[in-house]
């Protein structure tokens, strides 16, 4: 299947050249209908009222993906109806995803407790209602199994640093650091429509400590372990190549964000370097945003991670 072809909904095309690719493309198209709503059911409404923070997709109007966290008493995220979620948060002006939060724009929202290790996805439209938030319409939702989410606890609430943004177009040694040590991380996406829409996509990457590799020129390479088989990310990126990372320094709150082109590499020479590794893919970083202390939560140190 070529990306000019069109697939069986709820898959765009991107994602089903990869379902293909590994063999599984006729059960995901029996699968997916059944498993991705239009909707909240009831568990996830109850479930994203009871988080302390959430992750977001956005879409700046240059067209650049970047990814990033709104934060709250837990609460501040509620469902009134099976097809709205709210988000009470007011805007950041230094977060370079802010622009992205328009009334009518494309959104992916990622729930994660890191206590339990559940998660749950949707991705829909903004829509700016009231002065203390927005909420989303919701186009797509659906859980997400609890594979390499490092478990954390007791967050602590602090106040946010008010330090300037730090742009640049390249990793600087701080930055670069946080990269290297990582052992979680999120991916924004999008594939555009035909009628010009969008769907994003925000999603966790977690693995061992330095599981992603940064070299010399600043790209990074990212492994792809076993999952849902779904490819929201990996398809959206053979589709469109923007996409957004986030990194976050849990101890200190700084909040690494980069835009920049993704690569999938389905048949990478260099994969046995990367244990368990499937496939990978290749971020080259255009702008990168630090922002010190920007995250106002303290997480304890990890306590188990889960393949």
């Amino acid at each position: 299947m070529t990306l000019s072809e069109s697939p069986t909904a709820p898959w765009h095309a991107g994602e089903v050249v990869i379902q293909a690719h590994v063999g599984v493309a006729e059960r995901m198209a029996e699968l997916g209908p059944r498993v991705i709503r239009d909707h909240l059911i009831a568990q996830h409404r109850e479930f994203y009222r009871h988080l302390p923070f959430v992750v977001l997709g956005t879409v700046d109007p240059e067209g650049e993906a970047w990814a990033t966290v709104r934060t709250g008493a837990p609460g501040f995220l509620d469902a009134p109806d099976p097809e709205h979620l709210r988000v009470r948060a007011a805007p950041e002006p230094g977060d370079p995803a802010e622009a992205g939060l328009a009334d009518g724009a494309a959104v992916g929202l990622l729930g994660i407790d890191l206590g339990t290790r559940r998660r749950n996805r949707l991705n829909g439209t903004v829509a700016r209602e009231a002065a203390d938030g927005f909420s989303i319409r919701v186009a797509q939702s659906f859980g997400n199994c609890p594979q390499y989410i490092r478990v954390r606890t007791d967050p602590e609430p602090v106040p946010a640093a008010a330090s300037a943004p730090l742009v640049s177009h390249r990793l600087d040694a701080q930055a670069r650091a946080l990269v290297a040590n990582a052992e979680t991380f999120f991916v924004a996406s999008y594939a555009p429509g035909a009628d010009g829409t969008r769907q994003v996509d925000v999603s966790h990457r977690g693995g061992p400590a330095g599981f992603v590799r940064v070299d010399g020129d600043g790209v990074l390479t990212v492994p792809d372990y076993s999952g849902n088989r779904f490819f929201n990310t990996l398809g959206n990126m053979l589709a469109n190549p923007r996409a957004g990372l986030l990194f976050i320094d849990f101890p200190t709150g700084d909040l690494v964000q980069m835009t920049g082109h993704a690569q999938v590499v389905l048949d990478a020479p260099d994969l046995a370097a990367f244990p368990g590794a499937e496939r990978l893919w290749r971020f080259t970083p255009r702008t990168v945003v630090r922002r010190s202390g920007a995250w106002p939560l303290r997480f304890s140190p990890p306590t188990a991670r889960s393949r």
